[in-house]
């Protein structure tokens, strides 16, 4: 018959290591992507100096002027003559009446002084215009 050896048992621990090793790599995965995963069009901002960051509770509403003076809302673009009533149907559905408006430092002034007068038509409370910090 077989012999019976003594003294060794089943081994009841879990291996963690390559568990911890699959979730360094997802971590270091997720911090690489996560700062190409900002919303909006590629526009090249102003440059000022401000003191303060903006503190954000919930996404901001973000509209967005290129150079060739075509107008985003997010990510999809809008008709100027259309601006106005999208953002005031944007605006009905959401508690906070803020925009954030992204204008490319050569967008001509009549573009953006016409989606500002847009967004304040359709009820826009704050108004920010976001600039990249100088230096």
């Amino acid at each position: 018959m077989g012999a019976v050896r003594r003294g060794h048992s089943a081994m009841s621990e879990i291996n963690v290591t390559p568990f911890v090793d699959v979730m360094l790599v997802l971590l270091i995965i997720f911090m690489v992507t996560a700062p190409m995963m900002q919303q909006g069009i590629d526009v090249d901002l102003p440059e000022t100096s401000t003191t303060q960051p903006l503190r954000l509770d919930e996404e901001p509403l973000v509209m967005s002027v290129q150079r060739d003076g075509r107008v985003f809302l997010g990510k999809q673009e809008v008709p100027v003559g259309e601006l106005a009533a999208k953002l005031h149907a944007v605006f009905e559905s959401r508690g906070d009446k803020a925009l954030y408006l992204r204008a490319d430092r050569e967008a001509p002034y009549g573009a953006v002084a016409k989606a500002m007068a847009a967004a304040r038509n359709a009820g826009a409370t704050k108004l920010g215009i976001v600039t990249e910090p100088e230096g």
